[in-house]
């Protein structure tokens, strides 16, 4: 596995570039994650992790519907067959329609009560891809699964084994826009990683390290009141992300108040400043797909933050130049 430099907070803030930050849904999310937009409905859809409950938007973003759930959803994604795929903490489950019945699809193998399902989506084929996240924070037993319904009955397969790649916290999947390429991250670690890819058998090849951020210095305090475009002093760390056309990489850098954009050789291209200190995950949407709409968090901030930067667990939206991919269905 090679080393990727060291990815530092002055970095990040010099290759700033001005947001024009619009409001998607004012109502905020505890723990906004997993946005997608859906071609077919014109509508964009993401979780509220810590509220159980899945949210969608009508294509003007006026009508904001909420779905609550039996427990934690840690991701979701459209089924081709109509309804989504959602994988909860304690397992994968199939609604048919909005606010439908869940029926459960397969079981992942770990312990709810540690661990939970977290980012995830469908790769190209139809394959619904769950990391997850070890809620004890000291035993680094997230792992990355796949699982295939094309045939019938869900095949499961662990991806990543903690064995041999322990991590904390499994966020950024993504594929490249020939999908010879899977990108995965663990926040803990600070680390984005890559792999080649073959999609016809689901096998993970070479891997390597594609993004390393510099890690959270001692005593670090978020300061609300900073210039957004100054050095922070802490860049954030790896959370959600999603790929453009042109194979760009896009990260939103959770306590870090920014969205990043690298090229698919791990250059810095350009980062943006969020209004709020903990963005989750950007998604592509719009008919053109050249609108970027971005989830974010307020869950455990403190008061004088969520003061300063209201918007805190709000969608955010901007428009981009280059579109992003569109989102991959899961087959069954």
């Amino acid at each position: 596995m090679n080393a990727a430099t060291t990815i530092s907070a002055a970095a990040l803030a010099g290759v700033a570039r001005p947001a024009d930050w619009q409001v998607v849904s004012p109502q905020p999310c505890e723990l906004g994650e997993s946005p997608f937009w859906h071609p077919q409905e014109q509508r964009l859809y993401w979780v509220d992790i810590a509220r159980s409950q899945i949210l969608r938007a009508d294509a003007a973003l006026q009508d904001v519907q909420r779905w609550d759930l039996p427990a934690e959803p840690g991701c979701i994604a459209p089924a081709a067959s109509g309804g989504l795929v959602i994988a909860l903490r304690n397992g994968v489950f199939r609604a048919r329609q909005w606010g439908g019945a869940l029926t459960r699809i397969a079981t992942l193998d770990y312990d709810p009560a540690q661990m939970r399902a977290n980012d995830g989506k469908c790769d190209a084929l139809g394959r619904f891809w769950v990391g997850t996240i070890d809620e004890t924070r000291v035993k680094g037993n997230a792992a990355l699964y796949s699982i295939d319904c094309r045939a019938g009955a869900a095949v499961v397969e662990r991806k990543t084994d903690p064995a041999s790649l322990p991590a904390t916290t499994g966020n950024g999947l993504a594929w490249s826009p020939d999908g010879r390429t899977l990108y995965w991250a663990d926040t803990a670690s600070h680390r984005v990683y890559a792999w080649d890819f073959n999609a016809s058998d689901n096998t993970l090849g070479a891997q390597r390290v594609f993004l390393q951020f510099a890690t959270k210095p001692p005593g670090w305090q978020a300061d609300p009141q900073a210039r957004s475009d100054a050095a922070p002093g802490y860049g954030g760390r790896p959370d959600g992300a999603a790929v453009d056309v042109q194979g760009n990489y896009y990260i939103a850098l959770y306590e870090g108040r920014r969205m990043c954009r690298f090229s698919p050789a791990g250059e810095l291209l350009a980062s943006w400043a969020s209004p709020a200190q903990c963005p989750t995950m950007p998604c592509f949407g719009g008919a053109d797909l050249q609108t970027l709409y971005l989830t974010s968090a307020r869950q455990k901030r403190s008061a004088a933050e969520l003061a300063a930067l209201p918007l805190s667990g709000c969608v955010l939206a901007m428009r981009v130049a280059v579109p992003g991919l569109p989102v991959n269905c899961f087959i069954d």
